[in-house]
């Protein structure tokens, strides 16, 4: 009886030891799987909040080429279109200081023209060799030239105001040139110079010629 009492305990030892082994293995692989399905959500729960992440190393080098491409193109791009708007501007400035020059020197050698005519005149007119009749003469162009000088600044003034800023007017015996500073003129613009030019020079409409430049 005590042999077969001792062999029950001890099978009862055992039994009770292969129970806590089981449970202790149960326990073991229950908390690998509860960590691995916990590491599967806090993976899921970082896609969610967008953080995408490029499996391929990223080659900083050609990166850093491709950014410097960028910029030499951007760069490229902003020179060339401030040097055609440069080049735009450079000939819109050549052409009106070209138009500009064009008026100023007509106008300088008209003025130098006059001013050389009146000394002439004026010689003849303080000579003590010249006769009577031609210090007459000479007093008399003096006066015209005076008259036609005034007439011209007047009338290039009016055509200013009436928006023609460049213009130059020669006259030429009866014969009156008048150039204005446009592409083009209406016939309303057209009308205006000559009634402008008829009424301060006294000269008749069909002796006035319009021309642009």
């Amino acid at each position: 009886m005590k042999l077969l009492k001792k062999n029950q305990v001890i099978i009862y030892t055992i039994a009770v030891l292969l129970m806590v082994a089981g449970y202790l293995n149960y326990s073991t692989n229950t908390g690998e799987a509860l960590e691995a399905s916990a590491n599967e959500v806090a993976n899921t729960a970082n896609i969610g909040d967008a953080r995408l992440v490029s499996t391929d190393p990223v080659d900083e080098n050609a990166a850093n080429e491709l950014q410097n491409t960028i910029n030499v193109t951007n760069t490229s791009n902003t020179n060339t279109t401030a040097e055609n708007i440069t080049n735009n501007t450079t000939t819109q400035t050549s052409s009106t200081v070209s138009t500009d020059d064009y008026f100023a020197k007509s106008k300088l050698e008209r003025d130098t023209m006059y001013s050389q005519m009146l000394e002439t005149y004026e010689n003849v007119l303080n000579s003590d060799n010249s006769l009577e009749t031609q210090k007459q003469s000479a007093t008399e162009e003096i006066t015209k030239i005076n008259n036609t000088k005034n007439s011209i600044m007047v009338c290039e003034n009016l055509l200013k105001t009436k928006g023609f800023d460049n213009s130059v007017i020669f006259v030429n015996g009866n014969s009156i040139s008048v150039i204005i500073g446009s592409d083009e003129l209406t016939q309303e613009q057209i009308a205006q110079v000559q009634n402008i030019i008829s009424r301060e020079m006294s000269a008749d409409i069909q002796n006035i010629h319009i021309s642009t430049k």
